[in-house]
């Protein structure tokens, strides 16, 4: 890319600082990655220090500052792609392609590599090229075909179509996913009720988050209206990081609408004129759609100035990238993001409804929950409020995948059973479930009885079924190794000790385990749960406390012994050593000179 074409990127975006996670992947979409000459023009432009653009290039997964291949094959490694078949597909690519997984090829054209979850559960195994092109339900047939595709450099937006379809698969609805209103008529309903009548009428709704911490959305956005500030701002969260959670992804693919009505619906009440939506990078291939949603929201006068002929109500929105961060979904780290800064949670207080995106108080809501907020504004908190039960009102959204007949989109109302959702999806034999994710509650088959909600089992949304074929001892492994990889390094408890329990189970997969290395588990899971800057590094154990204590005869298993076993062999760390210096001091060869 010429420096002429940069300034012109830079431009695009006023020189804003604050813009800089959006510039860097402007230029690697354009250079396919970023030299340091690439750096050290946008720090120039946007006035920022180097090492601040470096810091932030050398944070996101998928920012790059040394070469990668001309196409950059990404397989999703969530446990759901495993159990599809994920492993020997790319070992497939990998050998057609003569490419060793995390290198690039001699030629430069190709590199293949492991990702996180891609949003893409219920049609896996999945991948990414060039972090942005997507290719679905794969098979041997495709892999051949990829891999003849790159030889013959076609460039991936002229691959077959039908590999990038995406489906809703919608399976039940209920309220937020049945008959949508208009475009606008929620809306009207909260301007004919005003600011404080619309927050009135959210309180008697008890709605709650839907991304997982279920704080009481009237409570965020009445303490977002009456901070101090001259600027607010409504900004939704759509970083579905989450392994197993694709919800979000069909309210954007197929309900914009109703979640760009609700955010506006948050600036009618908070009184912001500034909106952003933060999409998570593997989603990227949504962008133009929402942009064309916003674009004719703004051509019916239902963003922009005077909304709805209300003068002086003016808002609108603006679509930020992710660059691959799981931490970026935690509020405090999205601003961050949203700032142009590496993702790194803030020490909170203060919370973002009073200082969050650049100081000024600042509401942070789910995507699911911005849809559910449309619906209350058309038809009451009252109605909402009946329908759940009275600690978790309303309905939820279940991206249900793994080991069932129908993978696909559920919604249930609050209170519904494990169970039925099991029965609904065509699940058998199911021995396990792991509800809301890996840092969500792992169930066994006892526990089909309990219910979804907030007072028994609480769900940012995943619903990942393992039938009796499955140990889940590697379910839980896949999970330790998604949070070691995620981690983003600030404190140490989490920097570290996610790497110390991979280091455990990876001694137990060795069969080289014992009683004591699953003791360590548990205690590293007890420190970790109260040392951690954020809820990352203290999720991170969830899975695996969870499946000891159900599922403690898939660890057994890989144990060599009930006693002490030792990870570290001394004589074999030596023996590099005794070649270099042509020595032969090992224990064998003492007690044969003895």
């Amino acid at each position: 890319m010429s420096s002429e074409s940069l300034q012109s990127l830079i431009a695009r975006h006023q020189a804003s600082p604050h813009a800089l996670v959006q510039i860097l992947r402007e230029a690697q979409t354009l250079q396919g990655w970023l030299p340091r000459e690439y750096l050290v023009e946008i720090a120039g432009a946007l006035g920022l220090a180097l090492a601040h653009v470096q810091g932030v290039a050398g944070f996101y997964r998928f920012l790059h500052t040394r070469p990668v291949g001309t196409y950059r094959v990404l397989f999703s490694n969530n446990i759901t792609d495993r159990m599809l078949g994920n492993e020997a597909l790319m070992r497939d690519l990998c050998e057609r392609l003569g490419v060793t997984r995390g290198q690039v090829r001699a030629d430069g054209r190709v590199s293949i590599e492991l990702a996180s979850c891609t949003g893409l559960c219920d049609q896996g195994p999945a991948l990414l090229v060039n972090h942005h092109q997507i290719v679905t339900r794969l098979n041997p047939g495709r892999i051949e075909h990829i891999a003849a595709l790159i030889e013959a450099q076609v460039p991936p937006a002229q691959w077959p179509p039908e590999w990038s379809r995406v489906d809703d698969q919608i399976r039940l609805t209920d309220v937020k996913l049945g008959t949508q209103p208009a475009p606008g008529e929620a809306l009207a309903a909260a301007i004919a009720r005003g600011p404080q009548g619309t927050l009135d009428d959210l309180k008697r709704s008890k709605l709650r988050g839907r991304g997982g911490a279920g704080y009481a959305t009237a409570t965020k956005w009445q303490l977002c209206r009456n901070a101090p500030g001259q600027t607010r701002y409504v900004v939704c969260n759509a970083d579905e990081g989450e392994p197993g959670t694709f919800k979000d992804r069909v309210l954007l693919t197929s309900y914009a609408d109703g979640v760009i009505e609700g955010m506006t619906i948050g600036a009618w009440v908070v009184g912001a004129r500034r909106g952003l939506i933060y999409l998570r990078g593997e989603y990227r291939y949504l962008l133009e759609r929402l942009q064309a949603v916003l674009q004719r929201r703004r051509e019916q006068r239902l963003l922009g100035e005077a909304i709805q002929g209300r003068v002086g109500f003016d808002f609108d929105i603006e679509i930020h990238i992710g660059a691959g961060a799981y931490v970026c979904g935690e509020e405090s780290a999205l601003i961050e993001s949203l700032e142009g800064k590496r993702g790194t949670p803030r020490i909170r207080p203060p919370f973002p409804v009073e200082s969050g995106y650049l100081g000024q108080p600042t509401t942070v809501n789910n995507v699911e929950t911005f849809s559910a907020v449309t619906h209350i504004a058309l038809h009451g908190g009252e109605w909402w409020s009946r329908i759940g039960t009275p600690q978790s009102t309303g309905t939820k959204i279940h991206s249900v995948s793994g080991d069932c007949e129908r993978p696909g989109i559920y919604e249930y109302p609050f209170g519904t059973r494990i169970g039925r959702i099991l029965e609904d999806c065509g699940a058998r034999d199911t021995q396990a479930v792991q509800v809301g994710g890996p840092s969500g509650v792992c169930l066994s088959a006892f526990e089909f009885d309990r219910r979804i909600g907030f007072e028994d089992v609480p769900t940012a949304g995943a619903f990942m079924v393992f039938d009796r074929s499955r140990d889940m001892f590697s379910v839980a492994r896949n999970f330790a190794h998604f949070f070691a990889h995620e981690s983003c390094g600030f404190c140490t408890p989490c920097r570290v000790g996610t790497k110390l329990v991979v280091r455990r189970m990876e001694k137990l997969q060795r069969g080289d385990g014992s009683a004591a290395d699953v003791q360590v588990l548990f205690e590293l899971d007890k420190l970790m749960h109260g040392t951690t800057h954020c809820g990352l590094g203290a999720a991170a154990c969830n899975p695996l406390r969870d499946t000891i204590a159900r599922f403690r005869p898939a660890y057994e298993r890989h144990l060599q012994s009930l006693h002490f076993v030792p990870g570290f062999d001394l004589d074999a760390e030596l023996s590099q050593a005794r070649l270099a210096t042509a020595r032969d001091d090992s224990a064998a060869h003492l007690e044969n000179k003895e």
